[in-house]
């Protein structure tokens, strides 16, 4: 009696967590197809702000940026991380305390605190723009990349860089033979953190942008004034179903590789 109810207790809890995360998602892909302005009045169905958000230039634009900036940024942060984290790896352990502490402090800072002093930063020395995001992004992405790669670079054994370079393998060679697909997987978890921080950020964003240039976040922002337009429902509805199918496939897809793996080998042990 004592174990159903735990085993109750848990699974309630569990239920609980799962309503307060996708309930308000719940509601926002009701609402994107609601005829229906109102938030509150159920008005029919309707694909009608799905067409419309394809007809808004602003979303479409703002989308782009969004797109484009977290990608670009993503990747520059991700080059640029991964030869920061290779030169901390080979530094001394007291040198090595202090870049890493130091690389910490843009991770537990404020956001506000970070735009702020870009913003500052880039009215000085550059017009903010396109390029001012791009680089605010870079800069506030390097220390997840970083902290991405720096734990398997440690668990690294350098015996074998060390002897692809023996056996007559070049520097360059040895690193991308050797090293680079050891940690491949760490440099695209730090790419794909950094693509999320990007898309995410909303208050660098804010005090970096410039006259004339929106992304998703800031376009939103500015809709609060006016009232959100079902548009943006649909679009964060979109947004949600492509990280959705993303998830399952990167989750499910190996499974049926493997199981097909499984029954191919099971037909050639019998054939």
């Amino acid at each position: 009696m004592v174990t159903w109810i735990k085993n109750f207790i848990m699974k309630f809890y569990v239920a609980l967590i799962v309503i307060f995360l996708y309930a308000p998602i719940a509601v926002l892909i009701v609402l994107s197809f609601n005829d229906s302005r109102s938030r509150v009045v159920w008005g029919g169905f309707t694909l009608e702000w799905y067409q419309m958000l394809l007809q808004n230039a602003d979303i479409m634009l703002a989308l782009k940026n969004t797109i484009v900036i977290g990608f670009a940024s993503a990747g520059i942060a991700t080059v640029i991380g991964l030869l920061g984290a290779l030169g901390i790896d080979a530094m001394r352990k007291r040198n090595y305390s202090i870049v890493m502490g130091l690389g910490n402090i843009p991770m537990l800072n404020a956001d506000i605190v970070t735009g702020i002093a870009l913003m500052l930063w880039f009215v000085r020395f550059l017009p903010l723009g396109f390029s001012s995001i791009l680089l605010a992004h870079v800069t506030f992405n390097i220390p997840y990349v970083i902290l991405s790669i720096m734990p398997k670079l440690q668990r690294m054994d350098v015996a074998v860089y060390e002897a692809a370079r023996d056996l007559g393998a070049t520097a360059p060679k040895a690193f991308f033979k050797v090293i680079f697909p050891d940690i491949l997987p760490s440099v695209l978890s730090g790419f794909f953190m950094a693509l999320t921080m990007s898309m995410d950020d909303f208050v660098v964003s804010y005090f970096t942008k410039g006259a004339g240039i929106n992304t998703l976040s800031t376009l939103i922002y500015g809709e609060l004034k006016r009232g959100i337009k079902p548009e943006l429902y649909a679009l964060s509805t979109l947004i949600f179903a492509v990280i959705l199918v993303i998830l399952l496939c990167v989750n499910y897809l190996p499974r049926i590789s493997e199981k097909r793996q499984q029954k191919l080998m099971k037909a050639y042990k019998r054939a």
